[in-house]
């Protein structure tokens, strides 16, 4: 009888973890769709400031969706929330840098989630990765390798620094990424 006991007690303990598996799996997969929304959305506010054309009708003409392009050497790009459009940033792009500075009234913990999982490790730890792996082959210098800074007050964000971002892609990518992780973090913050 014990030794039936014991394996229930196992086999309790591996449902769990089982359990634990798949919500950390379904918690990952709604950052990834959340993402995904906020980076259709930037889009889809992009074509309309650009064009008088139907998205839907660019969408029937074209194969390639519409590239978005960093037009001047120095550019403000505002970053906004979700919800309610509130600029909540500005990223500030540099042929070196971008400079992403947080509205003075906000106040977010570093430590506050997504932050450090997704948009640091997850994004800018990606293209970290794919820096190093050109840097093995030879295509770039060490030195070129994307790297940050978080400048703080305290423990709360004042200013990130992504160094070399060498790609205008990445610009794109980095400012949609930092304001879904902000936005997500206001929110987070308040629950």
């Amino acid at each position: 009888m014990t030794d039936y006991m014991q394996l229930s007690d196992e086999k309790i303990r591996e449902i769990l973890e089982l359990k634990d598996r798949i919500s950390g799996q379904i918690e990952k997969h709604e950052e990834e769709i959340e993402y995904l929304k906020k980076n259709l959305s930037v889009l889809d506010s992009l074509i309309k400031q650009t064009s008088f054309t139907k998205a839907s009708s660019l969408r029937s003409t074209t194969e390639e969706p519409p590239k978005v392009t960093i037009k001047k050497e120095d550019e403000t790009i505002p970053l906004t929330r979700g919800a309610d459009g509130a600029v909540i940033a500005n990223a500030y792009v540099t042929p070196e840098q971008v400079s992403i500075i947080l509205d003075e009234k906000l106040v977010i913990d570093a430590d506050t989630p997504p932050f450090k999982t997704f948009f640091l490790d997850r994004i800018i730890g990606e293209m970290k990765r794919k820096d190093s792996v050109e840097v093995e082959s030879g295509k770039i210098q060490p030195e070129s390798i994307i790297d940050y800074v978080v400048n703080k007050n305290g423990s709360n964000i004042r200013e990130i620094i992504i160094k070399n971002y060498r790609q205008k892609e990445r610009v794109k990518e980095i400012v949609n990424t930092a304001a879904w992780s902000l936005t997500r973090m206001l929110e987070n913050k308040s629950k």
